[in-house]
């Protein structure tokens, strides 16, 4: 895929918006970790090769081992993910595909085992914010080492 535009450069205000958006976030209780592993998860999903890129290299410089990021794609049959971990990213798996998954009863008590009420809407919307930059990232055509000059 080629470029197709600089997004920011596009539409400052645009970007500017998800930019207040991803701060919001940054700025809850969650855990950093669990707010990297659901970025990277959700590229996964959608098929983000840009993000998958960006979100792995931040994992990994963070210190996260390489077998975790290697295993997150099949994270339910491996132990390297506590079960804190594994309510976020089953969250953030039914909320990238909601119209085909829903959030189940079991998927909200699950997540609020380990999650008071407003860090399950910091969840959500952590989940959301990547998905926007996934989508934003694969219309404009942005794949990993693309160059943001045109």
């Amino acid at each position: 895929m080629e470029l197709r535009m600089i997004h920011n450069e596009v539409n400052p205000a645009a970007y500017e918006a998800m930019k207040s958006l991803e701060s919001f976030v940054l700025q809850s209780s969650l855990d950093e970790a669990i707010l990297d592993l659901i970025q990277l998860r959700v590229s996964q999903i959608n098929g983000c090769s840009f993000h998958m890129n960006v979100n792995g290299k931040a994992l990994y410089d963070k210190g996260d081992q390489f077998e975790r990021i290697l295993l997150l794609n099949v994270w339910r049959d491996v132990p390297n993910f506590s079960k804190k971990e594994k309510a976020a990213l089953e969250l953030a798996e039914h909320l990238t595909k909601v119209s085909e998954l829903g959030v189940p009863e079991h998927v909200y008590k699950q997540v609020r085992e380990h999650f008071n009420e407003q860090q399950y809407i910091d969840l959500v919307m952590a989940i959301n914010v990547s998905n926007c930059w996934n989508r934003l990232a694969i219309a404009t055509g942005m794949t990993p080492g693309c160059s943001l000059e045109k």
